[in-house]
């Protein structure tokens, strides 16, 4: 059964004053918030100068400039971030909820846990990211000798797709955390992992990577393939260049495929008794 319009729109007006509660208390101390924002924009941006001084040595590597990496470093970083800020109650879900038992308060509200799990924290860091993402994107438009202006608006929906899968990514972490009780190190290989490998053209991984990032974790999906739609740039290998209109759409199958696994988790779940 759907839910009811009342019922959506409740829980909307829920997660907005969640958001709006969790705003204020991090903008309580606004020069520690603006300290932390310039230093995560600082420390991503010279992440991207290792990239560039590379292009200055060599002008082009297998065929791809300058401009077209900025565009895909632009496109994962922003998607990124957004995931970053709306998932943080995911990513410490097993610390804060599952070893402390505090999860069975969760499961008494008459709320999704989702929800309640998405209002934990609406983290402001993030933006430092967010800003140096579209800094770069930007540039990269520029920058790229072959751009379809009216094709780029598709990368709104490349950084929705992108948000999407890397928030599938945070909550199958969550989910795995009903197992190991604490959040395995490993999740960081297609988080932040897969960020740095996002940054990059597809040809430039072997086969198997290739495959990986894009049927498991569909990361070309929802950023490589938009990327070189707007960019009108042929792929490769071999793929026509219209599918990266439609490839983001990945990215929300994915979330859906661990919303699924969440539910799962969650209706097995034993309390700590704590």
């Amino acid at each position: 059964m759907s839910p009811s319009p009342t019922r959506t729109l409740g829980a909307f007006g829920l997660y907005r004053r969640m958001a709006g509660a969790s705003i204020i208390a991090q903008l309580r101390y606004p020069g520690t918030f603006i300290i932390q924002a310039i230093g995560n924009f600082v420390t991503t941006l010279l992440s991207f100068f290792g990239i560039w001084s590379l292009f200055q040595r060599f002008g082009s590597i297998a065929g791809w400039d300058i401009g077209t990496v900025a565009v895909l470093y632009g496109l994962v970083n922003v998607a990124f971030s957004v995931a970053e800020t709306l998932g943080r109650g995911f990513e410490v879900f097993g610390g804060e909820y599952v070893r402390t038992g505090s999860f069975d308060r969760l499961l008494l509200r008459p709320r999704s846990t989702l929800l309640l799990l998405l209002g934990h924290e609406l983290r402001l860091r993030p933006i430092g990211r967010f800003l140096q993402g579209v800094f770069v994107l930007v540039a990269g438009l520029w920058l790229a000798p072959h751009v379809q202006w009216t094709a780029t608006l598709v990368l709104p929906w490349a950084v929705a797709g992108g948000a999407a899968m890397f928030l599938g990514v945070l909550i199958g972490q969550a989910a795995l955390c009903f197992i190991t009780v604490e959040g395995l190190e490993v999740v960081n290989v297609l988080t932040y992992g897969g960020v740095e490998a996002g940054q990059y053209p597809l040809t430039m991984f072997g086969r198997w990577l290739r495959r990986f990032i894009t049927f498991v974790l569909p990361l070309a999906a929802v950023c490589y393939y938009p990327a070189l739609f707007s960019l009108h740039h042929p792929d490769p290998l071999g793929l026509p260049i219209w599918i990266g209109a439609f490839s983001p759409l990945a990215g929300f199958v994915f979330l859906g495929i661990m919303v699924l696994a969440w539910n799962r988790a969650v209706a097995g779940y034993v309390s700590s008794g704590s």
